[in-house]
């Protein structure tokens, strides 16, 4: 029988509740010789088409599986229009992608990250004959109850090795909050208004809200990632895509004018190691987020109501930051994380390179 990690307690509590009944988020039930196996290919090249791209080049460890980057790198020939978001505790998501476009079922979104013609561009069927020809995949698919790498199997071992990424160690979580931070709680969870969307042990409600972040215009000065862009506008069907200039967020999923420029919440979840913020990397810092929500957010006009200036004096400011800071906790830079074994086959790989150029 295969071994399987313990369970550690039950699913997260719903988003309805509040931040302050956060409680240590739990790991989840996984196959550990499968999630080892999708450790592996989380860090391999050949999983993109040419060879190029991991998954962790854009969702590095050291950064809680972020890329430190404004917006994310691509595929060769273009680059991202948004940013890496953290891949901590992502087995518990209600949605994916920035616009919420995708499910909760990791394998799906496996699924996306591979094939994407402006993220991997892999033909799955490509990566299954790479793996077979590699045999410590052929190995690892073995021991993990597979009989041969297969594009499912591949799928559900990178589905397990994400959720084993869970935040551990914050001090939200171990009580080690600081005077600061413990008066920073206070203003999230009152006078910041922070918790009517930063809700659950996740720090999330997984909805999309408008807060007026203003567009990155990098997106469209630069023609990689304006082709990118255009190529993901039209296939989700939105109008006039090449003469469009801004990012429509949610709206893709439900095409309806009050859903313009809206995005999922983030989680608050390891804020310290993944800046800069927002969906595009137009804010630097924490403490310039705060500036912002002070504010009452950006200009729009499709702005979430529920923003207004707050009024925060300097000192609450920086007790909110504080507090901020103690939800992040342990780096995942660590070998529980990392696939550390130089054995893949780089020769090979420089051969696959050498013929497609």
């Amino acid at each position: 029988m295969i071994r399987t990690l313990t369970v550690m307690g039950a699913m997260l509590a719903g988003t309805a509740a509040m931040a302050q009944d956060s409680v240590p988020i739990q790991p989840m039930d996984v196959n550990a010789a499968r999630a080892e196996l999708g450790k592996r290919m989380f860090y391999d090249e050949r999983l993109s088409g040419d060879t190029g791209l991991a998954c962790a080049s854009c969702h590095s460890p050291e950064m809680a599986f972020t890329d430190g980057e404004a917006l994310s790198a691509a595929y060769s020939g273009s680059m991202h229009f948004r940013n890496s978001p953290t891949l901590a505790n992502v087995g518990y998501r209600a949605a994916w992608m920035h616009d919420g476009r995708l499910g909760t079922n990791l394998n799906d979104v496996a699924r996306e990250m591979i094939t994407e013609t402006y993220l991997m561009n892999m033909d799955m069927r490509i990566m299954q004959e790479r793996m077979k020809q590699d045999p410590k995949y052929v190995e690892m698919f073995a021991a993990a109850g597979m009989s041969e790498p297969s594009n499912g199997g591949a799928r559900n071992a990178l589905m397990d090795f994400m959720k084993t990424i869970v935040s551990r160690g914050a001090p939200v979580d171990t009580g080690d909050l600081s005077e600061a931070a413990l008066r920073g709680q206070a203003i999230f969870e009152g006078k910041g208004n922070c918790a009517s969307c930063h809700t659950g042990p996740r720090y999330t409600d997984d909805q999309p809200h408008n807060t007026g972040v203003a567009d990155n215009p990098d997106i469209w000065a630069d023609p990689e990632r304006h082709s990118a862009f255009v190529t993901y506008a039209k296939f989700m069907g939105v109008e006039n895509y090449m003469n469009l200039r801004e990012d429509l967020g949610a709206y893709i999923r439900t095409h309806q004018e009050a859903n313009k420029r809206t995005f999922l919440t983030p989680t608050l979840r390891e804020l310290t190691w993944t800046a800069p913020y927002m969906h595009n990397g137009m804010i630097a810092t924490l403490e310039e987020v705060v500036d912002f929500y002070d504010m009452g957010g950006g200009d729009d006009p499709l702005k979430d109501a529920s923003l207004a200036p707050l009024g925060l004096s300097t000192d609450e400011k920086t007790d909110l930051v504080e507090y901020l800071k103690a939800l992040s906790g342990e780096s995942f830079d660590t070998d529980e994380y990392v696939w550390r074994e130089d054995d893949f086959d780089y020769a090979l790989i420089e051969d696959w390179r050498n013929v497609q150029n």
